[in-house]
């Protein structure tokens, strides 16, 4: 996409692989290493303040997208790319590339994991999430910036954020406010249902006559992507609150596990 033409980042996906490798390199081996006869760090203050700025970035994203097109004209349908210079469309643009950029940020998620010695929460299911969402998003970004058919999951993805961004920044508030988080097991639900409606709604294309969308293997990775989390996160479902196996400590003690 030529709009994007200097944008940070946007040259090459080499930086965003070079990004990512050094974080999962980092999560799975130098950092426990490195923290291995280390006292956890204290970072209550920090992550608070990540926390709550997460959820004001996320909402902010989520308006971005409302006004860049899906309140604004999309149909929830056969909604292709707008390649053009318009107001509406370089927004949509802008949203996009900041979409993909804040996966950065997120990244510190992990690493905050690492430095506090809570290494049994670095899982594969959330390396692989944090690690392959920059990933196939700086692909979306360079040749198809903005469409409703491929930016519905960004959208969902944000409000998702804010409910489990403010979940954290209440554990990051201290014990005092761990009497508030009894609604762990249902921001897990709201997870799944967001992996459902992407995957409901990606899977039009493949019964739309007709959808002229201008790069169909992003339909594809889009529906891959999200059947693939709607399984690996029901596998979570049933081992953390079928089977108990991970049930978060405030669901025996009063206590949250994430603090």
């Amino acid at each position: 996409d030529p709009r994007l033409e200097g944008w940070p980042l946007m040259s090459s996906p080499f930086p965003t692989t070079f990004i990512i490798g050094t974080y999962v390199y980092f999560v799975t081996s130098l950092g426990p290493k490195l923290m291995e006869n280390k006292k956890p760090f204290e970072l209550r203050q920090i992550m608070t303040f990540y926390n709550f700025s997460v959820v004001a970035l996320s909402l902010y994203m989520t308006y971005e997208f409302l006004m860049s097109g899906w309140a604004t004209g999309y149909s929830f349908r056969c909604d292709i790319v707008d390649y053009s210079r318009s107001p509406t469309a370089l927004r949509m643009v802008r949203t996009c590339w900041l979409y993909y950029f804040s996966k950065f940020i997120e990244l510190l998620d992990t690493i905050f994991f690492v430095l506090r010695k809570k290494n049994n929460q670095v899982t594969f299911l959330h390396v692989f999430h944090h690690s392959i969402m920059p990933w196939t998003w700086w692909f979306g970004v360079k040749f198809a910036a903005g469409s409703g058919l491929g930016t519905f999951h960004a959208l969902l993805n944000c409000i998702v954020h804010v409910v489990m961004y403010t979940y954290y920044g209440i554990c990051s508030l201290g014990p005092a406010y761990h009497k508030y988080l009894w609604w762990k097991k249902y921001m897990t639900t709201i997870q799944l249902v967001q992996f459902i409606m992407i995957t409901v709604h990606i899977g039009q294309i493949y019964v739309m006559d007709d959808c002229p969308y201008q790069y169909p293997i992003f339909m594809f990775i889009i529906w891959l992507y999200g059947s693939m989390f709607l399984v690996l996160f029901l596998h979570f479902w049933y081992h953390a609150y079928t089977k108990g196996q991970r049930l978060p400590k405030m669901a025996r003690n009063g206590i949250s596990k994430d603090q």
